[in-house]
């Protein structure tokens, strides 16, 4: 059977740690959790195809076609496997067997593996399980790890009252024992990434490699083999130019380190402030610095010196300076164009090249720029707004005479709308009006037209009246007009008056 080719990420990262980051391959092969052999012929392959780092222009297609002479296969879905060492305890139990818990698990999992192969599995790894137990040698400046404390501080809000917990972010050289802590407002993706740039700044430097536990802020698919790395993760990791190794499941030792730095926060930090009162985070990270200070410079017994003194003489010669460049945190987007060929973020639309509209693509969002990738390629760039509800458009995304490939047009909104009623199609046309392009009004056209489908005619033409008469022209305010007539209670039916005319007989002719 043919050996699965790696994905596209990590062949970007076996180049991007091999040319920018200067690993050897078999620190390249801890970092990405391939073998060494495998490296070397990815790296083989890459040169033979003139490809280096950084990629410049070349998409992903043009990648695979180089180096395996074949465009980009999709992804193959692994079969789930157990949790071996549960199996192993399951079995300890009187009564079960290794068929019993087969079944178990293809009741979980129908597409999963054949009992003949589970049970194949299962014998392989019994024979590989036990693995000695191996000292870690830490080198100076080599590595960081980072995890969360177990223990929480609480914040007071000083209006409502309200105590939070907020969570403590820990990092730690291993080789001196140093450490950097800091409370954050919640444990989400941006302050996990920041919490790494002040720990670099805290440390004045930056390691080569960064041993993370499997949170989702880091980790977004555990695995054994091959864990994938957070997006926005591996991206701040591109940028200071260190390896993500996350410590491999369900062994402690991958970060012995950490967990011993974590404890010793949690006792000489956490607890001695735990019946202070703070009404900021800024409060408790000022209390959380002078009591770090105390720790990095409390004489540690089993070495005699502080761990300020390691840090100045085994890791602080080898740390790699920081970039020039400051670090902006980027919020990651799949999102798919729309047939206005513009893409939503944050209720703001930004436009693609229109030859992009259906088509999947990914956006990456800084504080002030939103940049759009097609296939890992970059295809538009905007300053970023938050103004809800407008259009960030270029006219070379434009297509000619700004048709749409499925050939809906102003003139064929105008024709739907005449099928409604004159106030609809009214309404239409007011609100093609009201747009610099006529194109950037067609969602708004397409969803007061939908609107048909759910009501009658004759209320989907009051509704667009009391829009037209208030100059609103948005399907939100039809929507929320027809919410409300459909509210109403029904009207009674009167008899119609008939107008006075010289031609008609009144009931004064019959007497």
């Amino acid at each position: 059977m043919p050996q699965e080719r790696l994905t596209m990420r990590k062949i970007k990262e076996i180049l991007r740690l091999k040319h920018e980051a200067g690993l050897s391959n078999r620190a390249i092969a801890g970092a990405c959790n391939i073998s060494n052999s495998t490296v070397g012929e990815y790296l083989r392959r890459a040169e033979a195809a003139g490809i280096s780092w950084p990629l410049g222009e070349l998409s992903e297609d043009e990648i695979y076609q180089k180096m395996f002479g074949e465009p980009t296969p999709l992804p193959e879905k692994a079969k789930p496997l157990p949790d071996w060492e549960e199996v192993r305890n399951e079995l300890r139990k009187k009564g079960v067997t290794l068929h019993l818990i087969w079944i178990e698990y293809i009741e979980k999992h129908p597409d999963g593996y054949k009992h003949s192969q589970y049970e194949e599995y299962y014998r392989r790894w019994k024979k590989t399980h036990r693995e000695p137990s191996m000292h870690n040698t830490h080198v100076g400046g080599e590595r960081m790890q980072v995890d969360y404390a177990g223990l929480k501080m609480q914040v007071i809000n000083p209006e409502t009252g309200e105590i939070s917990q907020v969570p403590v972010f820990v990092a730690e050289l291993p080789a001196s024992n140093y450490i950097y802590a800091e409370a954050q407002s919640s444990e989400n993706q941006c302050n996990w990434n920041n919490g790494h740039v002040r720990a670099i700044e805290f440390f004045g430097g930056v390691v080569r490699i960064v041993v993370p536990d499997n949170l989702r802020t880091g980790i977004t698919k555990p695995n054994y083999y091959e864990p994938d790395i957070n997006p926005a993760y591996q991206e701040l990791a591109e940028h200071y130019q260190f390896a993500v190794l996350p410590a491999r499941v369900k062994k402690p030792k991958d970060k012995g380190k950490i967990e011993n730095g974590v404890q010793n926060v949690e006792r000489w930090i956490i607890a001695p402030l735990r019946k202070r009162t703070f009404f900021s985070l800024a409060e408790v990270n000022q209390a959380i610095r002078e009591q770090l200070d105390k720790l990095n410079n409390k004489v540690m017994l089993a070495v005699g010196r502080t761990r300020r003194q390691e840090f100045e003489d085994i890791d602080q010669p080898n740390l790699r300076p920081i970039p020039e460049k400051p670090y902006e945190y980027a919020i990651r987007k799949t999102a798919r164009v729309h047939i206005d060929y513009h893409v939503e973020f944050e209720k703001h639309l930004y436009s693609v090249p229109h030859r992009l509209i259906h088509q999947e693509v990914d956006l990456r969002a800084t504080e002030h720029m939103v940049e759009i990738f097609y296939k890992g390629k970059s295809v538009a760039v905007h300053p970023r707004s938050f103004k809800p509800g407008r259009f960030s458009t270029l006219h070379e995304h434009m297509p000619p005479n700004h048709l749409f490939v499925d050939q809906v047009n102003a003139k064929q909104l105008l024709q739907w709308a005449e099928a409604v009623g004159p106030q609809t199609t009214a309404l239409i046309s007011a609100t093609l009006k009201s747009r610099p392009f006529p194109e950037q009004a067609y969602r708004s056209c397409l969803g007061i037209l939908s609107l048909a489908k759910k009501h009658p005619h004759a209320r989907i033409e009051q509704a667009c009246q009391a829009a037209l008469e208030a100059k609103t022209f948005s399907y939100k305010v039809v929507k929320e007009e027809l919410d409300w007539l459909s509210k109403q209670p029904a009207l009674p039916i009167t008899p119609e008056t008939l107008p006075t005319h010289a031609n008609i007989r009144g009931h004064d002719y019959y007497q």
